[in-house]
């Protein structure tokens, strides 16, 4: 091969020098002609002393190999080692060079009501679900370590910057890749697959702030630490099933669980899609969760108006369906394109219920509780023409039945349904960089209606995995 393009490179010089030949005289056309021979003499001569040197060195290995005494079995130190796979080159050309990202975020945001005051009336406080402070802030940034660490796992590291300086591990997980089937498993800190939106981070989703019911139910999302296995069936229509255990400590569970052996919880769900044609696509998805929380706390205003601390032990169960549907004419998505969405959402929990469990009160009291409350949202997102979009979303949670038992006569249940409406309008120059103006109009309290404007803008550096359907 050498010789080949070393030989093509001297028919080529000579074709250049074709027209300069054409105007010589017959004396310069036999010197032309002599140095074009003195070049192909130098290569030839150059090949066969490479083609000497490589014969010589094989020589001495086959030599060398041949004086080495064959080892016993036993005296080997390690087992022959596998054939090289195309997972193995790429983990060996990234062991020490995994991909690194950066999703840059930050915002302004104008709210007509006292930040402080965000709360859902009728719905256990799931932690700081609020949109952010008011003014000019950076929102929760990450910064990922992605790579294959062998021919048979992949190991990614995602950890969360929040506004208040504080570093957060959002997942560390590894995956097992080599197993037949189509059987996935996932093992560490990993968003939980239940649902449509609870796996995407938050950069990925088309508003600013997630859906109520995934602010009252799951806190914003739902994390596990634990084992992930999912399966996903050979036929012509996309099928996948999947199960997940782990410590249930992410709300609606608690850090105290009541499981065994540190196992807090589980989750099955299943997706099943398709394409109707080359335009338009489609997926379902049920899900069910279900934890045991042990003492989870939370404050709530009683009869009285006093601040009450109550604690809650018992169970926890979601249950989730999902619909994703998605137009784009002739299967040319990059010039427009529409996306609906939406998720419907069913929580019963019963317990134990612990009135003013800090004996601030002097109250304390325990009693059987059950509550059974739902919620839903809806979305479409349309790409009018390329880089921009239009949204609108609408949010709506149901009190549904909440019964305090021996409680009652501290605590009262909410006949409100808290309900958002929100509007969305964003500039995507590329896959790399988005912005975008949201407004919305929440009406989360009786008698609170908070109007809330989001100028915000998303950078991403470095390595950027593609987006789930």
């Amino acid at each position: 091969m050498s010789r080949f393009i070393q030989m093509s490179s001297a028919f080529a010089l000579a074709l250049l020098s074709v027209p300069a030949i054409a105007a010589a005289s017959d004396a310069e056309l036999a010197e032309v002609q002599a140095q074009i021979q003195q070049l192909k003499q130098s290569y030839e001569a150059r090949i066969e002393a490479l083609d000497r040197r490589l014969q010589e060195a094989e020589a001495r290995s086959a030599k060398a190999s041949a004086a080495v005494p064959a080892a016993s079995p036993a005296a080997l130190p390690v087992a022959a080692a596998p054939a090289v796979t195309p997972a193995a080159v790429s983990a060996g050309n990234s062991a020490f060079n995994p991909a690194i990202s950066a999703v840059l975020q930050g915002a302004y945001i104008n709210q007509s009501k006292d930040p402080d005051k965000y709360a859902i009336a009728g719905f256990v406080p799931s932690g700081d679900i609020g949109p952010g402070k008011r003014g000019f802030s950076i929102a929760e940034s990450e910064l990922g370590f992605s790579a294959n660490v062998d021919h048979k796992f992949f190991g990614n590291l995602i950890l969360a910057l929040t506004p208040d300086n504080n570093v957060e591990v959002e997942e560390a997980y590894g995956v097992f890749t080599a197993l037949p089937g189509g059987v996935t498993p996932k093992f560490g800190r990993f968003l939980s697959s239940v649902g449509y939106l609870n796996d995407q981070h938050q950069h990925a989703w088309d508003f600013y702030d997630a859906p109520l019911v995934y602010q009252a139910f799951f806190g914003g999302q739902f994390r596990n630490d634990g084992l992930q296995v999912r399966w996903l069936a050979p036929t012509d229509t996309y099928l996948q099933f999947g199960a997940e255990i782990g410590d249930g400590s992410s709300f609606p569970g608690s850090e105290r669980s009541n499981g065994r052996n540190g196992i807090g919880g589980g989750a099955l769900h299943a997706h099943v899609g398709g394409d109707i044609n080359v335009s338009n696509s489609w997926r379902a998805g049920l899900s069910w969760l279900t934890l045991r929380p042990n003492e989870r706390t939370h404050t709530e205003i009683d009869r009285n108006g006093n601040p009450a601390q109550l604690e809650f032990s018992g169970r926890s169960q979601v249950a989730i369906a999902d619909f994703v549907w998605k137009y784009a004419p002739k299967g040319n998505a990059r010039e427009t394109n529409l996306k609906l969405q939406g998720e419907y959402f069913w929580c019963k929990e019963r317990g134990d219920l612990r009135y003013d469990s800090d004996g601030a009160l002097g109250l304390t009291n325990t009693a059987k509780n059950t509550s059974r409350q739902s919620g839903f949202y809806v979305q479409g997102v349309y790409q009018f023409m390329p880089e921009w979009r239009v949204g609108a979303r609408y949010d709506s949670l149901d009190p549904g039945r909440v019964d305090y038992g021996g409680n009652a006569d501290y605590l009262s249940a909410s006949s409100f349904n808290p309900r958002r409406y929100s509007l969305m309008f964003d500039y995507t120059p590329s896959e790399f960089s988005r912005f975008r103006i949201q407004y919305q109009q929440s009406r989360l309290q009786p008698d609170f209606t908070d109007n809330i404007l989001f100028v915000q803008y998303i950078l991403t550096l470095g390595a950027h995995g593609a987006h789930s359907y």
